[in-house]
């Protein structure tokens, strides 16, 4: 039996399986790199395409159609590259099966659609990188859609699209568009990925399903037609994503912009050297602020850049400074650097959070460490270019929070993230006070953000989700009675050694990777007397008042095990008030 093959480039066959897989031979040496696995079977065949093996596999989603191949090219030898934010559904799909949610399920991505077992991959493809692999140079471009992480491979001008596209018009799967019980996210990223896609200029797309496209501008526009027609269909209204993506940015100042497609918004500094910093960087172009989940759920990528390129002659991202550490505001860091070489600055307490996120228990931790070239004590200032930023300490949305002041075009500005909603309804207070208590809450915390601001008497106020605002001394005042309110209900309503006023029990770190026999070292922080709590075969030392030396001792892996603070205040013992948690190693799994 022979399969359907044909030819669609020089030296690049397309083999009809479970998807089309797309080999790309080396005539002289006899040797293919395969795009995408298909079922493997065609493994079988080889001889049929002038092939003796195939040296590598590179993967644009992690769909069975795609990947159910891949243990037999693994098996034979071949080399496993997979999309960067897919990874873990190929070599660690076990965790996804064990861990996704499935009764009352309300997400509707189809991570589901994935290998049965896991799979060792030899390494990823990065976003926007272009990596040797084989005889191939082969750029990655981010084109979300199908799924959240799904890339395009850029090879000698033609773009293996995955599933992004079938055909002009029309695309695989419909149900792959539909991320969220109510959403069509992937219909709209769809569309802004295709448009960013003729940015490179492809000569012919060649989908997973489908035939090539040798027009990639008409198959691009028609597609984003018919995928806008079923939006408004669904939605019962348009999706303006291609005009967020044409024109993301908002010129506050002739130096300053905001991105107005991002979550949360993002600032723009602009230097006249022609580089510039960003304040804040979360999730671009977004269709939908992502909520927790696994971590392929969630991508940064870069689009907004396009068009600061385009239309303000900004080629590099120097600096990216965060006002507080949570994921919408930071997620892209790391894209800034690994693209741009962009440096992180950061006030000291929010560049700890960010290079340490697994020392805390806190809401909207991004995934992975964000290193930070610079840290910034809050009440001094740091120069970048002509422009002096002052960092400011900000509690209340959460305790590691630093505002950012600065000077542009003759305007006084000051950066204040989350603090504040900017909004207002009516009998409500005339400003929201955006608390949360998780993040580390305390009473008087909004009256001291008041007091900050009468002292440095901004002019604008940019936020997180909400518009800029033009300061009045009115504007001022009111936050000042907001404050007062704030602290003043929640002293009526708590009792006073509530964790609000005197600060709540900590295990640091909380989130600890550990090795059977090898001791590991936690502090507590309380105010009052405490013990640590651990597995019954493990042993603690106390070291002082609030450190403790830990051993776990263990007959397999384990995952999570529980350690626990306990109690006593004034002789009265409280409980267990505190956690955290330990993943636990063999030796021979370290090394």
């Amino acid at each position: 039996m022979t399969t359907h093959r044909r030819t669609v480039g020089p030296n690049v066959l397309a083999v009809d399986d479970t998807c089309v897989v797309y080999l790309h031979v080396d005539p002289v040496r006899r040797t293919a790199v395969a795009v995408d696995a298909g079922s493997g079977r065609w493994l079988d065949h080889l001889d049929e395409y002038g092939v003796d093996s195939v040296t590598d596999v590179i993967v644009t989603h992690h769909h069975r159609d795609q990947v159910e191949g891949l243990p037999l090219l693994a098996a034979a030898g071949a080399r496993i590259w997979v999309p960067e934010n897919e990874a873990s559904l190929i070599d660690d799909v076990d965790r996804n099966w064990q861990r996704r949610p499935v009764a009352n399920n309300y997400d509707l991505r189809l991570d589901r659609f994935s290998l049965l077992e896991s799979v060792p991959v030899t390494g990823v493809m990065k976003d926007y990188s272009t990596t040797r692999i084989g005889h191939l140079d082969v750029t990655t471009v981010p084109t979300p859609g199908h799924t959240p992480g799904s890339v395009t491979y850029l090879i000698g001008g033609q773009a293996f699209v995955g599933d992004l596209i079938h055909s002009p018009g029309k695309v695989w799967s419909a149900a792959a568009l539909q991320w969220s019980y109510v959403g069509l996210e992937g219909a709209a990223l769809t569309m802004a990925s295709l448009t960013q896609l003729l940015d490179h200029h492809p000569t012919v797309l060649l989908p997973s399903h489908g035939e090539p496209m040798t027009d990639p501008a008409a198959a691009a526009e028609q597609t984003c037609r018919t995928l806008a027609d079923l939006y408004h269909v669904r939605m019962g209204f348009g999706t303006d994503i291609l005009n967020k993506l044409d024109k993301p940015f908002v010129q506050l100042s002739p130096h300053l912009l905001m991105n107005r497609t991002s979550e949360s918004r993002c600032y723009v500094l602009l230097s006249d050297a022609g580089t510039a910093l960003m304040i804040d960087f979360g999730y671009d172009l977004t269709t939908g602020i992502p909520q927790g989940g696994e971590r392929f759920t969630v991508r940064p990528w870069l689009p907004s850049l396009r068009a600061l390129r385009r239309d303000y002659g900004i080629d590099k991202i120097e600096v990216a400074v965060p006002t507080h550490y949570h994921d919408d505001h930071v997620a892209g860091f790391n894209l800034l650097r690994e693209v741009h070489g962009t440096e992180v600055w950061a006030s000291s307490l929010v560049a700890d959070v960010l290079e340490n996120p697994s020392q805390y228990d806190l809401p909207c931790l991004w995934y992975e460490p964000i290193h930070c070239e610079r840290h910034i004590p809050d009440g001094t200032s740091v120069r970048w270019r002509e422009y002096e930023l002052e960092m400011h300490a900000l509690p209340g949305h959460t305790l590691y929070a630093s505002a950012i002041g600065f000077t542009v075009d003759g305007r006084r500005v000051l950066a204040t993230g989350d603090q504040q909603t900017g909004t207002w309804v009516p009998g409500a207070l005339p400003e929201i006070p955006n608390f949360q208590y998780a993040n580390l809450f305390r009473p008087d915390d909004f009256a001291a953000s008041a007091a900050l601001y009468q002292r440095l008497q901004p002019e604008l106020m940019i936020t997180g989700h909400w518009e800029p605002r033009l300061v009045e001394q009115d504007y001022l005042d009111e936050l000042t009675t907001v404050g007062a309110e704030v602290a003043r209900v929640h002293r009526a309503l708590l009792q006073p050694d509530d964790p609000v006023f005197g600060g709540s029990t900590r295990i640091t770190p909380y989130r600890i990777e550990a090795v059977h026999g090898v001791p590991f070292e936690v502090s507590v922080e309380t105010a009052d007397s405490v013990q640590l709590v651990v597995p019954p075969d493990w042993t603690c030392k106390q070291v002082d008042d609030r450190t403790f030396l830990v051993v776990p001792y263990v007959r397999q892996p384990v995952r999570r095990a529980r350690i626990a603070a306990a109690v006593t205040r004034d002789g009265r013992y409280l409980g267990q008030l505190a956690e955290a948690l330990v993943d636990v190693r063999l030796p021979e799994e370290s090394s």
